[in-house]
């Protein structure tokens, strides 16, 4: 175990991500809107993915769990994956649906508005049949979002992946990744995400995402609490640039976020996932100990906060060395 500030190694346990991986088309111009916009460049993106990626790009074991498209799209995602080390024999291709695509326009502050082309994708007809059971069973942890459970055959294959991946003893990591357009409403979304809530060993949620699920205007510890269930080991509510608070059944508190010139937001949440699972995939025991888990949310912070200082997602997400630069000179 290597500690650099604190901040143990990172782990050789397997990570599985599971869900949507898309392209996104990102105007070569910030604030302006997608009318407006002269041109579009490709972001490859999906939460599930750019989680993926991140653990690989700071040493760690990572696999991605999914459909796309077989068309040049989905070939060049698979392509991405692998390039980055990140294991690619759970993909599945689909001959008769295109790669999920979405148009998001960067507003001036750095926020996101999105509009999808998914009628169907081929992330959302991914069959349960078509799981590689084995490549789930041999991971430490499965972390998925909800995007997966918006529409049939793909909700079916999400919730056989989850059952699948608990009964081999993995750990259950969720990031709901709210993405309200691609739900018939926001009455389903609520509840649908809701639904496996009480599965996860662990959850992270954005301040946005609290209010959407408590229906409470309040971004406090009674409201993050309303949403804690007994078999939870940590939940984490990320504040942007306020940082992240952390729940546990013992614990709790926040950490600082590190203040950067913040370009385009894409990723950051993803990028804090990534860099947390790495490190308490070999050993879990750091979440019920605050002062090993607060170094460890600290890296995540910083992994977060170094993927909003350029645009798109996956070219932003750091290595190791970059986060314990920016730890070390803060």
């Amino acid at each position: 175990m290597a500690f650099n500030n604190g901040v143990p190694a990172t782990g050789t346990g397997l990570i599985a991500s599971f869900g949507e991986m898309l392209i996104d088309f990102v105007p070569t111009v910030s604030g302006v809107s997608l009318a407006e916009a002269p041109g579009f460049l490709k972001a490859p993106g999906g939460a599930p993915a750019n989680v993926a990626i991140a653990v690989a790009r700071l040493g760690g074991k990572a696999a991605f769990v999914g459909k796309l498209g077989d068309d040049e799209f989905g070939h060049m995602l698979a392509g991405i994956l692998k390039e980055n080390g990140v294991r690619a024999e759970g993909i599945t291709f689909d001959q008769g649906a295109r790669t999920a695509l979405a148009f998001v326009t960067l507003r001036a502050d750095g926020e996101r508005e999105f509009m999808f082309y998914r009628n169907p994708s081929a992330d959302m007809l991914l069959q349960p049949e078509e799981l590689n059971l084995e490549l789930i069973r041999s991971a430490k942890v499965f972390h998925y979002g909800s995007i997966s459970l918006i529409v049939e055959p793909c909700r079916s294959a999400h919730l056989k992946a989850m059952e699948v991946a608990k009964e081999a003893g993995c750990l259950l990591s969720y990031d709901p990744n709210l993405r309200l357009p691609l739900w018939p409403s926001a009455d389903e979304a609520r509840k649908q995400i809701l639904s496996i809530w009480e599965k996860a060993d662990l959850i992270k949620i954005s301040d946005v995402e609290l209010e959407f699920l408590t229906g409470s205007d309040k971004i406090d510890d009674a409201s993050a609490l309303s949403l804690w269930h007994p078999n939870l080991k940590l939940l984490l509510v990320t504040l942007g640039e306020h940082g992240s608070r952390y729940y546990t059944k013992n614990f709790k508190g926040s950490v600082d976020a590190f203040h950067v010139k913040t370009i385009d937001t894409t990723g950051a949440g993803d990028s804090f996932v990534g860099a947390l699972l790495s490190k308490i995939v070999d050993d879990q025991s750091i979440l019920e100990d605050e002062s090993r888990l607060r170094d460890v949310l600290k890296f995540a912070n910083a992994c977060g906060a170094i993927t909003t200082t350029q645009k798109g997602a996956i070219p932003a997400l750091p290595k190791e060395e970059d986060a314990l630069k920016l730890i070390k000179g803060a």
